[in-house]
């Protein structure tokens, strides 16, 4: 229970990517990891590191005493399917005052309807000048909106499925519209929230969030419940899979990457689909005396573990999963496979993780996508692509992926985190 209750901790201090960013870089450098900028040149030695990179994405790898050792990283994603607050964003309704919001990624509409949900994300204001202003960190920490259900009196066919549009239907509640209210008063309760002038505020990034916390439940506390499972659970295990290495004094080049944008297709500046991973991996070893060269024959002979939430089977609905690979909560960690590499993976990768798995005692299952239900993809395949290495895709196996709040397997959380360990020791 300790260690589902650490990983309660770390999703409740990460509401949004930029958060994310910043419990993993305090972590990192609660355990002596050294942080580094993508815009200064590096000199490095031995140890460990970390560069955070436009907010939401992070990296953070451990040099060995012999780099060339071996290579191995592992990768996750700290975006998750969400509510996103537009600009400009209050809207009159008669007396109520409600904000207007864009979906971000695949997100099931549905559940966050009359949840109370609170803010965070990051705002920017005025600088010195027009190419360094200042960002500020936000959590607003309290409930202020919800997303209220049209009552069934008002529709009868409520419980035969309705379709939420998501301009008419997801708009929040947040306030009652006084008579003096202006069209900056948005900016102007921003503002003091964050205490800075309204007239310096010049854009923001802001994300609803459920301010429920995660939670053990089943007749013998064999679930979880929690916002952000997917996929804060891999980016928590990719953490102490690499802070375990610390400890040991692996050799080799040890790396944990953790992306932004996976939920809306990885083709960003921050995203895996960048040459941000590429282009690090040739830095740190110009950065450690050896050449570009010795980087690519390195990366040839690496392995990568790209970790993502997998689907469940379904108690209700068992008809959705394959015939024969059966994946269920507490079963252990998914291996996820895909003819069409949707997820990464070849027959030596499989092998490879298989044996890990045999080797370190971590039970593991298989996840395919039945044949005529196409799946979900991430980041492996992509990764991968750009490095020319081999990767093979897990994760832990939940139901309601994509839902406001996810469930899993207390279990699960310890599999994947033996297992990313083991392909970081």
């Amino acid at each position: 229970m300790s260690d589902v209750e650490e990983l309660f901790t770390f999703i409740k201090q990460c509401p949004s990517p930029y958060h994310t960013v910043k419990t993993v870089s305090q972590l990192l450098e609660a355990h002596d990891f050294t942080p580094l900028s993508m815009e200064e040149e590096w000199h490095l030695e031995p140890g460990g590191y970390y560069v955070p990179v436009y907010g939401t994405t992070i990296f953070a790898f451990l040099i060995g005493q012999d780099i060339r050792h071996s290579m191995r990283i592992v990768s996750a994603h700290t975006d998750f399917p969400a509510l996103r607050v537009k600009p400009n964003p209050l809207v009159r309704e008669k007396k109520y005052g409600k904000i207007n919001i864009e979906t971000y990624g695949g997100l099931l509409l549905e559940p966050w309807l009359d949840r109370p949900l609170s803010m965070a994300g990051l705002v920017v204001t005025k600088g010195a000048d027009a190419f360094t202003p200042k960002t500020h960190l936000v959590n607003i920490r309290r409930p202020i909106c919800t997303i209220p259900h049209l009552a069934i009196h008002m529709n009868r066919k409520a419980n035969e499925g309705v379709a939420l549009n998501r301009q008419i239907d997801m708009l929040p509640l947040g306030m009652m519209w006084p008579e003096e209210e202006t069209d900056d008063s948005w900016l102007a309760w921003l503002a003091d929230e964050i205490n800075v002038k309204k007239e310096d505020i010049l854009s923001y990034e802001l994300t609803l969030y459920p301010v429920e916390d995660g939670m053990v439940f089943g007749l013998y506390d064999e679930f979880v419940s929690s916002p952000r499972l997917d996929n804060l659970t891999s980016c928590y295990a990719a953490l102490q899979g690499l802070l375990t290495a610390a400890e040991k004094d692996t050799k080799g080049l040890r790396i944990m990457a953790s992306f932004d944008n996976e939920e809306v297709g990885s083709r960003t500046k921050q995203g895996g689909a960048s040459q941000l991973l590429p282009n690090i991996l040739e830095r740190l070893y110009m950065a450690t005396g050896h050449s570009k060269e010795e980087c690519l024959a390195d990366t040839a002979a690496g392995f990568m573990v790209s970790a993502d939430v997998a689907h469940a089977y379904h108690p209700n609905h068992g008809e959705k999963n394959d015939l024969t690979n059966i994946p269920v909560l507490n079963g252990g960690v998914a291996l996820k496979e895909a003819a069409s590499q949707s997820y990464a993976g070849d027959a030596q990768a499989i092998a490879t993780i298989k044996q890990l798995c045999k080797d370190n005692k971590i039970p593991y299952q298989i996840y395919v996508n039945r044949s005529d239900i196409p799946g979900g993809s991430t980041i492996g395949s992509i990764t991968s692509a750009l490095l020319t290495m081999r990767t093979m895709d897990v994760g832990i196996p939940i139901l309601a992926m994509h839902s406001v709040r996810e469930t899993m397997g207390i279990e699960d959380q310890d599999s994947l985190t033996a297992l990313l360990t083991a392909v970081l020791l």
